[in-house]
């Protein structure tokens, strides 16, 4: 959709709709259509990876990380509801199926380099992902490369500052264990965005 900004919106993809509830049946006919194509298969077994995972999580790991992986879930079940291109519902789904991964493998502490581009890539992916929201409900006007360039820095640096807002109110009120500190908000920020 994104890749081709001067045509309509796909087959597949819901129309804008009328109203709220509208737009939400759409989004769930969209998600129950079968798989066309190996990328669209492929997107279907991580978003079944993803949703066994949370099930484990719930039963084996912390609150938290229940928490994180049914975020995840989210991000997993979101860009199929909204009729997203094959490869970019792949690309979402892996990145933050990664993401939640890294978290509970620990990987931010014991691969220090590991924060910096894990960011960088799942903010990149959820702006795809909002700016397609955005575009499915009629939101976006001007599609043009400049603009929609502009639009993914902006949501991605707003993305990236709710990301730590949210990181900074677990640590505070949930989980002690969650990473924050000035260094480690501001570098996320920074390449987020």
């Amino acid at each position: 959709m994104l890749t081709d900004p001067t045509g309509p919106n796909p087959p597949d993809a819901p129309a804008p709709p009328a109203d709220v509830a509208a737009f939400a049946g759409l989004a769930g006919l969209t998600f129950l259509r079968p798989p066309r194509g190996v990328t669209a298969v492929l997107a279907d077994v991580v978003r079944v990876i993803g949703l066994l995972t949370f099930l484990f999580s719930v039963f084996a790991w912390t609150g938290t990380t229940s928490a994180m992986f049914a975020l995840a879930l989210l991000g997993l079940v979101a860009p199929r509801g909204l009729g997203a291109r094959p490869g970019l519902d792949l690309g979402i789904g892996i990145t933050t199926l990664v993401s939640a991964a890294s978290n509970r493998l620990d990987l931010y502490e014991t691969l220090p380099w590991w924060d910096i581009p894990a960011h960088l890539v799942t903010t990149a992916a959820l702006a795809a992902l909002v700016i397609l929201l955005a575009d499915r409900a009629g939101v976006v006007v001007d599609r043009r490369s400049l603009p929609l360039g502009f639009l993914a820095l902006t949501v991605g640096l707003a993305l990236s500052a709710l990301w730590e807002l949210g990181e900074w109110a677990g640590q505070a009120w949930l989980d002690p264990e969650i990473l924050t500190g000035y260094s480690d908000t501001i570098g996320d920020m920074a390449v987020g965005g």
